[in-house]
């Protein structure tokens, strides 16, 4: 027997069963997508310049995904007073991973830019689990026929470095790569803080790009209302979330943690705010590398983050 609690007989506690993202149900063929939302892994870290292993990420945001599979049918929140993710009114499916192929990066992020056009073809909403952050290429490259969008990034670093010794696509290039789209209008680049990987010359390209650059200080000091007055209103948005944006005594678990970040509840307003204000038309979470998460807790962390903000985008729609 399959299926959730109320509706089979079984209790399927979140341990129990196959680890999709949320316990939904897998898809395999992409030419059979049909659902709201749909889950595509990006098990990709040749990107990365200090610690590797991002490349586990998507297992372990799904097998974290299960803490908040309880079968209630939904997800309430008493604050808000409402059922987000309501079981009979949204669909979401797990597509599996795009297949990596190691050391070739351009076939690799060929792979997650075919994944993320199905799912755009299925009218679903793609949600790309990282992966290093230059996985955010591939899937900005796959809305090439789409409406033009605003970009939101969530991060520490900035990831505006245009090429450094011949490499254009790694984890520290995804921005730069994004701003260089004629359909992407702008971006906001929020949480960017310390020491980056982007030298001097990058904020200023990154500026006469038409980015607006905030660090977490700044952000906190404006206010949540006040951001998202600087972000363009009633348009499309593309939402990157780098785990890193976070503060590492919440989100150890990545490659290059970089302390004095977000903390969850001021992400999950940004987020909300932004799903109000405009339409979220993909999501990517990325640099989420469990082996340095020996708690679980990053995991957790994207996991709740994901399932908040899908929660959110479906529920203002409506």
């Amino acid at each position: 027997m399959s299926g959730h609690g109320y509706e089979s007989g079984r209790l399927n506690l979140p341990f129990v069963g196959i680890s999709t993202f949320g316990k939904n149900p897998y898809e395999p063929d992409w030419d059979r997508i049909d659902a709201d939302v749909a889950i595509l892994g990006a098990p990709f870290d040749f990107g990365t310049q200090w610690r590797a292993g991002a490349r586990f990420g998507p297992r372990a945001i799904r097998e974290a995904s299960t803490l908040f599979s309880f079968g209630h049918g939904g997800a309430y929140d008493h604050e808000d007073d409402v059922t987000y993710l309501p079981a009979d009114r949204v669909s979401i499916v797990d597509i599996g991973d795009a297949d990596i192929v190691h050391t070739d990066t351009a076939r690799s992020h060929a792979n997650i830019e075919a994944g993320v056009r199905k799912i755009l073809a299925a009218g679903a909403l793609p949600v790309v689990l990282g992966g290093d952050h230059s996985v955010n290429i591939p899937c900005i490259d796959a809305f090439s026929d789409q409406e033009p969008m605003h970009l939101v990034q969530i991060d520490a670093h900035l990831d505006f470095v245009d090429e450094r010794h011949g490499v254009r696509t790694g984890h520290g290039n995804p921005m730069r790569r994004a701003a260089e789209k004629p359909w992407i209008t702008g971006l906001s680049q929020l949480g960017i803080r310390n020491v980056s990987s982007t030298a001097r010359e990058g904020y200023e390209a990154a500026r006469a790009m038409g980015s607006d650059i905030l660090s977490v200080r700044q952000v906190r000091k404006l206010g949540v209302a006040a951001v998202l007055d600087r972000i363009p209103a009633g348009t499309r948005y593309y939402l990157t979330i780098d785990i890193d944006g976070f503060d590492p005594s919440i989100a150890p678990g990545t490659g290059t943690p970089s302390h004095g970040g977000f903390l969850y509840y001021e992400v999950l307003e940004l987020i909300d705010g932004l799903a109000r204000q405009g339409e979220i038309a993909g999501i990517d979470l990325v640099e989420v590398a469990p082996d340095y998460d020996h708690t679980g807790t990053t995991a957790i962390l994207a996991a709740q983050i994901l399932m908040n903000t899908i929660g959110r985008v479906l529920h203002h729609r409506t």
